[in-house]
């Protein structure tokens, strides 16, 4: 059965202007029948105005007058012409400028030197790379490796401090409760704020 919008709309107008079974109803909502018993009694859904699942196309006529000339039939839901408009629209995935593509390498390697907690699907998502290129950087046998620098993402313009922050922190919780489950307990401070990371390595280079 096709999953219904406003399931519980959809049973309070069926409740109200059919001779449908409790169970007949229950089932085409997916609802339990003891729940539609309650919007009978007005007990269950008071303040909720009822949607004819046959005026958004939900539900045909014929589908409908076969369910109260039989107790026992179970309609067959119609694909809504509403519901495409109501699915949430798919991110695409992130784009990088050409101009910014050959510094996703030394970004890469800032991941790896310093966030190790993060993953590598991670870094594929926020970078827009690939794995293969993170295990080329990884192992050094990227094409140009020996000019590869860890560069804090943010001054290479491919992240925002406020989302790099949060991916951080949210990996580190991760690996904490990893942690705790296998029952290690680290001494010190075992992550380092994004932007105190990004200084010392940038400190670091500036040395060389």
């Amino acid at each position: 059965m096709t999953d219904i919008l406003m399931p519980k709309a959809t049973a309070v107008w069926l409740v109200d202007n059919t001779s449908m079974t409790f169970e007949q109803i229950a089932d085409f909502c997916g609802l339990h029948h003891l729940e539609v018993k309650g919007i009978a009694d007005g007990e269950v859904a008071r303040d909720i105005r009822g949607a004819d699942p046959i005026a958004n196309g939900q539900l045909s006529r014929e589908e409908l007058d076969k369910a109260q000339a039989n107790p026992k039939y179970r309609m067959v839901a119609q694909k809504s012409r509403h519901a495409e408009l109501l699915k949430p629209a798919k991110k695409s995935p992130r784009y990088t400028p050409v101009s910014r593509r050959q510094d996703r390498p030394d970004a890469i390697a800032w991941f790896l030197r310093n966030h190790a907690e993060i993953a590598d699907s991670q870094i594929v998502k926020v970078l827009g790379t690939t794995k293969s290129t993170i295990d080329q950087v990884r192992n050094r046998t990227h094409w140009n490796a020996p000019n590869i620098k860890p560069v804090d993402p943010v001054t290479l313009g491919l992240i925002g401090q406020l989302e790099l922050d949060s991916i951080v922190k949210k990996a580190a919780e991760k690996r904490a409760k990893e942690d705790a489950k296998k029952g290690i307990v680290e001494e010190g401070p075992t992550l380092r704020p994004a932007a105190e990371a990004g200084q010392a390595v940038a400190e670091e280079y500036s040395e060389d």
